[in-house]
């Protein structure tokens, strides 16, 4: 067991891709078990190790560490199809996957959802949603319906062959009525996915009793978010948003545990904001420099391949992230991107029809209105990409880092300048630092009020 004793959750705080892969994967190092507890294979987490790097979109990050159990939660959705070629990616580079456990009652993605995502977006038009159509939203929908195939079914594979032909053959009236797509095959499916069942059978387990044991021998617990705050089905910029819930909430539906047994939430944020797909961005630049941001963070999804857009920090959804996951402290990603730049923006609050305001609107027409309201800092001119300690960042740097801390009233305690590993600055303990605390003009802690 390690050394550190909590139970932490990491949640994405913006628009999701805000780099939870290598945080995820850093904090692992203090893990004993690292759970994913919602989101499917529209999630995407990159993780570079020596020069190596890894792209999971189902297994936790923690695989990389030999001796941290990884559990892919009841509220996730499995494909398992990815989810195997994921498996045999990381045993091909010699990475052991014996030690990931999934959720019997996690639900499981058919190939119908991918078709019938892929169909109803395209219907859409001009009002689609811009979802990865890896059949996602229909599983949570099955799921809703109580009509889903779980983990569990998967297994009872003498009683499998009747539930999906029943729910294939509903289904193609759908794909063939609504979407004139050719049906689906029930037993090419049942014969593909009866073969999946014998390869993930060792994995899976009663998830929930598993985290309590781990509870009660009083293991370190890191819970793995997916997406972002401001896609969360509940909380996000409805209806452009993914259909399960990312915020710190979600972690004790998803995997099973009671709100006590959470003891911190840590943020991720990238220096600026980026988004994918539909919907309103106030901070959204559709110059050159957005351009610049995107080519230099490499802003494109691990999932899709599509390009992010790329805008300033906007403190607006910040402080609604830290409200709505009830924040400890914020890891703040991609610092380096900012060098170079004269000056950089930051979003302090909206303009809504000629009123200030400084919250997170809920309606999605009012939130297409707002105008954001910037303060302008200066910007540097060194590389910040071999910085390994604080001091050794540029004065302007501390001085933003400062300005976001401020603004959203948490400490920033990891700062991440690239996607190695050791391309990394500690500030604080992420787990046992000082709550509420903000960094000093010199970059080193102080209290909120103080």
């Amino acid at each position: 067991m390690k050394t550190l004793l909590a139970n932490v959750v990491v949640i994405g705080a913006q628009w999701g891709d805000e780099g939870k892969g290598k945080i995820t994967d850093l904090l692992s190092g203090s893990a004993d078990v690292v759970v994913r507890y919602q989101g499917g294979v529209n999630a995407g987490h990159t993780v570079v190790v020596d020069n190596q790097t890894f792209k999971l979109h189902l297994i936790p990050s923690g695989i990389l560490y030999p001796d941290t159990e990884c559990i892919i939660g009841s509220g996730t959705v499995i494909d398992p199809k990815i989810l195997i070629e994921e498996l045999d990616q990381l045993e091909s580079l010699e990475i052991s996957t014996q030690n990931l456990m999934i959720s019997q009652t996690a639900h499981v993605t058919m190939p119908y959802h991918r078709l019938l995502d892929q169909a109803s977006e395209k219907q859409r038009g001009s009002q689609k949603i811009g979802t990865t159509g890896r059949g996602i939203g229909p599983t949570y929908a099955d799921k809703s319906e109580r009509t889903g195939i779980r983990i569990i079914d998967l297994m009872e594979t003498e009683s499998l062959p009747d539930q999906l032909r029943w729910t294939i053959n509903n289904k193609n009236v759908i794909l063939e009525k609504l979407y004139n797509h050719p049906p689906l095959d029930p037993e090419a499916v049942i014969a593909e996915y009866l073969q999946y069942a014998e390869r993930l059978r060792p994995h899976v387990v009663d998830a929930s009793l598993k985290i309590d044991a781990a509870v009660q021998a009083r293991r370190n617990i890191l819970f793995e978010g997916a997406q972002g705050t401001l896609l969360d089905l509940d909380h996000g910029t409805y209806p452009y948003v993914t259909s399960s819930n990312p915020v710190a909430g979600g972690a004790c539906v998803g995997a099973g545990v009671g709100p006590t047994m959470i003891d911190r939430v840590i943020g991720v944020a990238k220096a600026y904001t980026t988004r994918v797909g539909e919907g309103p961005f106030p901070t959204e630049m559709v110059d050159g420099i957005g351009q610049v941001l995107c080519d230099r963070g490499a802003e494109f999804g691990t999932t899709t391949g599509r390009q992010r857009r790329c805008g300033w920090f906007d403190a607006v959804i910040g402080r609604y992230a830290v409200r709505i996951n009830g924040l400890d402290c914020l890891a703040i990603t991609k610092l380096d991107v900012l060098d170079g730049l004269e000056e950089i923006k930051v979003c302090v609050a909206y303009d809504i029809d000629g009123e200030r305001c400084e919250h997170f609107p809920s309606s999605a027409r009012t939130f297409a209105r707002c105008e954001p309201i910037y303060e302008t800092v200066p910007g540097w001119k060194e590389s910040t990409a071999d910085c390994r300690k604080l001091e050794d960042l540029p004065q302007a740097a501390l001085s933003y880092l400062k300005f976001l801390a401020e603004l959203m009233k948490v400490p920033i305690a990891i700062v991440s300048l690239g996607a190695s590993r050791d391309q990394t600055i500690i500030v604080e303990d992420p787990i046992h630092g000082p709550k509420r605390a903000l960094l000093d003009a010199d970059g080193q802690p102080i209290t909120v009020g103080g």
